[in-house]
């Protein structure tokens, strides 16, 4: 009985891949950010499960037009003229992602870490944040935008181009009027919605107006311990993964510095190469940002932030958010390196700003696909995720952007 037990494999694997499972999950769930905007589009299909949906290339909603207010009195005479229902669409189409990696038997012989376990959560992060930028467009490239100036004017060193709570007075009243549906309190009052945002224009809420009043005279935990959850009717979602159009402001009051990548830079890199000397206007612990401007509607996702710790030639010294203190992400050679101010864009919407669909057998957060042995001799494994489905928005009503400079970049 001890040898069987010994050399099966079906409970070992079983409870390993129900682990794996786990951790994906946890892993997935904590990158999800603009998911929060949306329901599932069988809110909207007239009673069709997420499966019928799936089944074709596109999907569609239907919006119906109510009728002109009544305001003539009925003839006596002659019978009323029938209205017209008119109506609309909307749509969105499923899509595919996934990523996999590889690793050699060798390896998991001679490292002293445990390789699956870590790749498994790197897999989930990935994951998360893959499928929320499918998220993050719809909610971000939308027509409904508010700001004080041209986002390629919007200035740090202006105060009416930064966060306030001021705005958040101004979001309600246009949500309200334009009657964007946001989540009902316990209560039954009125009611409340979100407003997602990255931490640099949160600061700035936190000591403008009348938050920074209360903060100071009533309530001090707004100030000493970050207690600043709501203003008026919104939830405040402060995340670091909350999309930053980085460098894509008004130029750096001190000097502008506008230089490329010389030559391909790879994740945990903690050093680029620069063209020219972009020192000449930046300096040392300096923000500045590898990637590509984003005007109008493009995004890049693998933008990101570093701080200069040297600024002397065009071989930088950086401090990035990698794990080690380097870069994120690889960039190809030729890529914008600027210290332009960048925008903070804050979403306001509520639980129906947006719409997601999503094969079930697949899954609402994607499926990881192994760990499996590969090759004639097995001496490969892989393991990856994948994900079918999208997010659309079905109307510009229910979500309001409204993009802002910060005070950290004056």
């Amino acid at each position: 009985m001890a040898d069987t037990l010994m050399t099966t494999s079906v409970g070992p694997t079983n409870a390993i891949r129900t682990q794996y499972i786990a951790k994906y999950i946890r892993s997935v769930a904590q990158m999800r950010l603009y998911d929060q905007f949306a329901v599932p589009y069988t809110a909207y299909s007239g009673g069709l499960s997420m499966n019928e949906l799936m089944q074709g290339n596109s999907i569609q909603v239907n919006f119906s037009s109510g009728l002109q207010p009544g305001v003539t009195a009925i003839s006596e005479t002659a019978d009323v003229t029938p209205q017209v229902i008119r109506d609309a669409t909307a749509s969105v189409t499923p899509t595919s992602r996934g990523e996999a990696v590889q690793w050699s038997e060798n390896l998991m012989i001679q490292a002293y870490t445990d390789v699956a376990e870590a790749t498994l959560q790197t897999i989930g992060e990935n994951a998360g944040e893959s499928i929320d930028l499918l998220a993050q467009a719809p909610a971000l490239q939308g027509t409904w935008v508010e700001r004080a100036a041209a986002r390629a004017s919007l200035d740090a060193g202006t105060v009416s181009h930064r966060a306030s709570d001021s705005i958040f007075r101004q979001a309600q009243i246009k949500l309200l009027r334009l009657q964007a549906p946001g989540f009902m309190t316990d209560d039954g009052g009125a009611q409340v919605w979100m407003c997602a945002m990255a931490p640099e224009p949160f600061h700035d809420i936190s000591e403008s107006g009348n938050v920074n009043d209360i903060g100071l005279y009533q309530d001090r935990g707004i100030h000493l311990n970050w207690e600043l959850a709501q203003v008026g009717n919104f939830r405040l979602v402060v995340s670091p993964f909350a999309k930053v159009f980085g460098g894509a402001g008004a130029d750096n009051g001190s000097g502008a510095a506008a230089d490329t990548l010389a030559a391909a830079e790879q994740r945990l890199d903690t050093s680029v190469v620069t063209s020219s000397d972009v020192a000449t206007n930046a300096a040392y612990g300096d923000w500045i940002w590898i990637g590509t401007e984003e005007t109008a509607n493009t995004f890049y996702p693998t933008n990101e932030p570093v701080k200069m710790l040297s600024a002397t030639t065009v071989t930088l010294t950086i401090a990035g958010g990698g794990p080690n203190g380097g870069l994120r992400y690889d960039h190809a050679a030729g890529e914008a390196v600027r210290n332009a101010d960048s925008v903070y864009p804050l979403v306001f919407g509520g639980p129906q700003s947006l719409v997601k669909v999503f094969a079930t057998d697949v899954g609402e957060y994607g499926t990881i696909v192994g760990p499996k042995d590969s090759g004639l001799l097995e001496q490969w494994t892989h393991i990856g995720w994948k994900y079918y489905g999208n997010y659309g928005r079905l109307s510009q009503n229910r979500v309001l952007r409204w993009e802002v400079s910060t005070s950290y970049e004056a």
